[in-house]
């Protein structure tokens, strides 16, 4: 996989791996429109990075222990 640090657009599974959830959740999370992504062509799907962050903290909770 390249190197995704200082990439502003992601690839769906670097995208997941950055999350920490599994491709097809991540799939599943773009499909409802809670993660934006754009579609290039019939099958490349981008996540940017800035989006990405956006979705981190606006999901987030606290979770108790």
């Amino acid at each position: 996989m390249t190197n995704s640090i200082n990439r502003e657009w992601l690839r769906v599974p670097e995208a997941a791996q950055l999350l920490s959830l599994p491709r097809t959740r991540t799939y599943e999370l773009i499909q409802r429109g809670e993660l934006p992504a754009v579609r290039i062509g019939e099958r490349s799907i981008r996540v940017n990075r800035q989006e990405l962050e956006k979705f981190l903290l606006e999901t987030r909770r606290v979770v108790d222990q």
